[in-house]
């Protein structure tokens, strides 16, 4: 018998709502109302998420108002990033799950062979990579800078030769909550346009790294792969790799006032979002 997780597809919704959801459906697992969970969603508005640690002055909001771009602060740690052409997933599971490695690397390893499969079903090579010299141990102890694909952290999912998924992880109240970001296309231009670098110079050298450092999947085929085609085939790569059948899964009106509540009181608010 496999293992019943719930699945929820969101579909496009706003900053303040996608991480009210991720953070209530941790709080409904800690108290067993719900198994672990599998969601996938998309931004309406595009928008830019910066990590739990990071700081606000980093970013040119003007910028964002400017475009039309959203922000909002994650409850997970990691850098900046723009959500735009891209399924982003969530995974929430209990640390008590059997076989779930202790250490936040090896369970992000355990949890992210689903994303390695969803990749394979798309018909990509994908592999983990892990960090082989000491300078590139170092480098992922200091986060130099704010843009969140540019520093490959350990077992970074590497597709085509160039790595796709940024992930980030929190654990609270016995839970893991797990999420990233599965790029489809990558504006850099748009994307540099939202930080406020020290000097030109400084711009640029960030210009240069990005297409080592995040790639979005559009560019490593020939075929225009849909957000349609990557939900079936993630779906899959998580049912296949956890040894899981997903369930959909409707909020009930109960669950659906919990994450509104959260949303006005946390995500829609600025002394949550601008508080670094």
């Amino acid at each position: 018998m496999k293992t019943k997780w719930y699945f929820i597809n969101s579909g496009p919704c706003s900053p303040s709502y996608n991480m009210a959801l991720d953070e209530a459906l941790l709080d409904f697992h800690s108290k067993n109302e719900i198994p672990p969970v599998i969601r996938f969603y998309q931004w309406n508005p595009p928008t830019l998420s910066i990590g739990y640690f990071q700081k606000a002055k980093d970013i040119n909001l003007e910028a964002l108002e400017e475009q039309n771009i959203g922000f909002v602060r994650r409850p997970t740690g990691g850098r900046a990033v723009l959500h735009d052409s891209e399924l982003t997933y969530s995974i929430i599971v209990t640390e008590q799950y059997p076989n779930l490695p202790e250490t936040v690397t090896e369970a992000y390893r355990f949890l992210s062979e689903g994303l390695l499969k969803g990749f394979h079903n798309l018909g990509l090579d994908a592999y983990f990579s892990i960090p082989d010299t000491e300078e590139k141990q170092d480098a992922l102890k200091k986060p130099k800078s704010a843009v969140c694909f540019d520093a490959p952290s350990w077992y970074e999912l590497v597709v085509e030769g160039k790595k796709v998924a940024g992930s980030a992880q929190t654990r609270q109240k016995g839970v893991v909550l797990q999420h990233g970001a599965i790029l489809l296309d990558l504006d850099e231009d748009k994307l540099l346009s939202l930080f406020n670098f020290p000097s030109e110079e400084a711009k640029e050298r960030m210009r240069k790294q990005l297409p080592e450092r995040a790639v979005a999947i559009n560019r490593l085929t020939t075929r225009r792969i849909t957000i349609e085609e990557c939900i079936h085939a993630f779906k899959k790569g998580f049912e296949e790799a956890l040894q899981i059948e997903l369930i959909p899964y409707e909020l009930t009106e109960e669950q659906k006032g919990y994450v509104r509540k959260l949303e006005e009181e946390k995500y829609a608010n600025d002394e949550w979002n601008f508080r670094k």
